[in-house]
Protein backbone atom coordinates (compact mmCIF):
# COMPACT_ATOMS: atom_id res chain seq x y z
CA UNK A 1 0.00 0.00 0.00
CA UNK A 2 1.30 3.56 -1.15
CA UNK A 3 1.91 5.95 1.83
CA UNK A 4 3.05 9.17 1.45
CA UNK A 5 4.77 10.85 4.18
CA UNK A 6 4.36 13.97 5.55
CA UNK A 7 6.33 16.01 8.29
CA UNK A 8 4.14 18.35 10.13
CA UNK A 9 6.62 20.61 10.76
CA UNK A 10 8.06 21.61 7.26
CA UNK A 11 5.16 23.22 6.68
CA UNK A 12 4.90 21.83 3.14
CA UNK A 13 1.75 19.67 2.69
CA UNK A 14 0.72 17.93 -0.31
CA UNK A 15 -3.09 17.17 -0.33
CA UNK A 16 -3.15 13.70 0.48
CA UNK A 17 -1.09 13.43 3.41
CA UNK A 18 0.19 11.09 6.36
CA UNK A 19 0.99 12.72 9.33
CA UNK A 20 4.98 11.56 10.57
CA UNK A 21 4.56 14.62 13.54
CA UNK A 22 6.45 14.51 16.32
CA UNK A 23 4.74 13.79 19.14
CA UNK A 24 1.94 15.75 20.79
CA UNK A 25 3.02 17.93 24.02
CA UNK A 26 1.53 17.33 27.36
CA UNK A 27 0.00 20.65 27.06
CA UNK A 28 -1.54 20.32 24.10
CA UNK A 29 -3.18 16.82 25.14
CA UNK A 30 -4.39 18.34 28.08
CA UNK A 31 -5.99 21.32 25.95
CA UNK A 32 -7.20 18.74 23.00
CA UNK A 33 -9.05 16.72 26.85
CA UNK A 34 -10.23 20.21 28.00
CA UNK A 35 -11.44 21.66 24.46
CA UNK A 36 -13.18 18.03 23.64
CA UNK A 37 -15.17 18.42 27.15
CA UNK A 38 -16.40 21.61 26.57
CA UNK A 39 -17.50 20.76 23.06
CA UNK A 40 -19.64 17.71 24.41
CA UNK A 41 -22.03 20.88 26.07
CA UNK A 42 -23.12 22.08 22.81
CA UNK A 43 -24.23 18.68 21.63
CA UNK A 44 -27.54 18.69 20.40
CA UNK A 45 -28.57 15.32 20.94
CA UNK A 46 -32.74 14.85 22.09
CA UNK A 47 -32.70 11.32 20.52
CA UNK A 48 -29.60 9.07 22.27
CA UNK A 49 -29.18 11.32 25.13
CA UNK A 50 -25.05 10.74 23.98
CA UNK A 51 -23.39 13.93 24.02
CA UNK A 52 -20.10 13.32 22.64
CA UNK A 53 -17.44 16.20 21.96
CA UNK A 54 -14.19 16.50 20.00
CA UNK A 55 -10.65 18.56 19.66
CA UNK A 56 -8.97 18.15 16.61
CA UNK A 57 -5.13 19.17 16.57
CA UNK A 58 -3.74 20.94 13.31
CA UNK A 59 -0.26 20.28 12.42
CA UNK A 60 0.40 24.01 13.14
CA UNK A 61 -1.08 23.68 16.55
CA UNK A 62 -5.01 25.52 16.23
CA UNK A 63 -8.18 23.18 17.45
CA UNK A 64 -11.07 22.77 16.17
CA UNK A 65 -13.70 21.68 18.12
CA UNK A 66 -17.12 19.95 17.33
CA UNK A 67 -19.95 18.07 19.13
CA UNK A 68 -22.47 15.90 17.32
CA UNK A 69 -25.38 17.00 16.19
CA UNK A 70 -28.79 14.51 15.96
CA UNK A 71 -31.39 15.20 13.62
CA UNK A 72 -35.12 13.54 13.36
CA UNK A 73 -34.22 11.80 10.30
CA UNK A 74 -31.70 10.33 11.81
CA UNK A 75 -29.32 9.53 9.62
CA UNK A 76 -28.64 13.13 8.84
CA UNK A 77 -26.89 13.53 12.01
CA UNK A 78 -23.28 13.74 12.26
CA UNK A 79 -20.80 13.11 15.15
CA UNK A 80 -18.71 14.96 16.84
CA UNK A 81 -15.08 14.31 15.50
CA UNK A 82 -16.87 14.77 11.63
CA UNK A 83 -18.12 18.28 12.92
CA UNK A 84 -14.69 19.19 13.95
CA UNK A 85 -12.51 17.71 10.69
CA UNK A 86 -15.74 19.84 8.30
CA UNK A 87 -14.73 22.94 10.60
CA UNK A 88 -10.85 22.36 9.78
CA UNK A 89 -11.13 21.76 6.47
CA UNK A 90 -13.94 24.38 5.67
CA UNK A 91 -10.95 26.61 7.00
CA UNK A 92 -8.35 25.52 4.74
CA UNK A 93 -6.64 22.65 7.41
CA UNK A 94 -6.32 19.10 5.93
CA UNK A 95 -3.29 18.19 7.94
CA UNK A 96 -3.67 17.13 11.63
CA UNK A 97 -1.69 15.45 14.42
CA UNK A 98 -4.26 14.66 16.99
CA UNK A 99 -7.90 14.45 18.47
CA UNK A 100 -9.16 13.91 21.82
CA UNK A 101 -13.13 12.98 21.83
CA UNK A 102 -15.17 13.11 24.86
CA UNK A 103 -18.70 11.56 25.79
CA UNK A 104 -20.91 10.68 29.41
CA UNK A 105 -19.90 6.66 29.25
CA UNK A 106 -18.14 5.45 32.71
CA UNK A 107 -17.82 2.47 31.57
CA UNK A 108 -15.73 2.39 28.32
CA UNK A 109 -13.33 4.51 26.91
CA UNK A 110 -15.15 6.47 23.96
CA UNK A 111 -14.27 5.27 20.43
CA UNK A 112 -14.98 7.12 17.38
CA UNK A 113 -17.35 4.91 14.64
CA UNK A 114 -16.48 3.58 11.55
CA UNK A 115 -17.35 6.36 10.10
CA UNK A 116 -15.70 8.61 11.59
CA UNK A 117 -12.47 6.31 11.38
CA UNK A 118 -13.06 6.79 7.61
CA UNK A 119 -13.16 10.50 7.27
CA UNK A 120 -10.15 10.29 9.27
CA UNK A 121 -8.55 8.37 7.23
CA UNK A 122 -9.07 10.56 4.38
CA UNK A 123 -6.81 12.93 5.39
CA UNK A 124 -3.95 11.08 6.89
CA UNK A 125 -3.85 7.80 8.84
CA UNK A 126 -0.90 8.76 11.38
CA UNK A 127 -2.28 10.42 14.07
CA UNK A 128 -2.80 10.12 17.51
CA UNK A 129 -6.53 9.57 18.75
CA UNK A 130 -7.38 10.06 22.49
CA UNK A 131 -10.05 8.13 23.77
CA UNK A 132 -11.51 9.51 27.54
CA UNK A 133 -13.57 8.42 29.92
CA UNK A 134 -15.46 11.24 32.30
CA UNK A 135 -13.04 11.06 35.16
CA UNK A 136 -10.18 11.95 33.47
CA UNK A 137 -8.42 9.14 32.20
CA UNK A 138 -7.72 8.25 28.64
CA UNK A 139 -6.25 6.30 26.01
CA UNK A 140 -4.46 6.51 22.90
CA UNK A 141 -4.27 4.92 19.54
CA UNK A 142 -3.16 6.46 16.01
CA UNK A 143 -6.13 5.75 13.72
CA UNK A 144 -3.62 3.41 11.43
CA UNK A 145 -4.20 1.39 14.61
CA UNK A 146 -8.00 2.03 14.81
CA UNK A 147 -8.25 1.51 11.31
CA UNK A 148 -6.03 -1.18 9.77
CA UNK A 149 -5.64 -2.61 6.24
CA UNK A 150 -7.99 1.06 5.54
CA UNK A 151 -8.56 2.62 1.91
CA UNK A 152 -7.92 5.95 0.77
CA UNK A 153 -7.33 8.66 -1.69
CA UNK A 154 -3.75 6.89 -2.67
CA UNK A 155 -5.18 3.48 -3.51
CA UNK A 156 -7.84 5.62 -6.09
CA UNK A 157 -4.86 6.47 -7.82
CA UNK A 158 -3.33 2.89 -8.63
CA UNK A 159 -6.46 2.76 -11.16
Amino acid sequence: MAQVQYDCSTGNHPNITNSTASPVEHEQIQLLLHVCKEAKKSAYCPYSRFPVGAALLTCDGKIFSGCNVENACYPLGICAERTAIQKAVSEGYVNFRAMAIASNTEEDFIVPCGACRQVMREFNRDWDIYMTKPDGTYIVKTLQELLPLSFGPEDLKKF
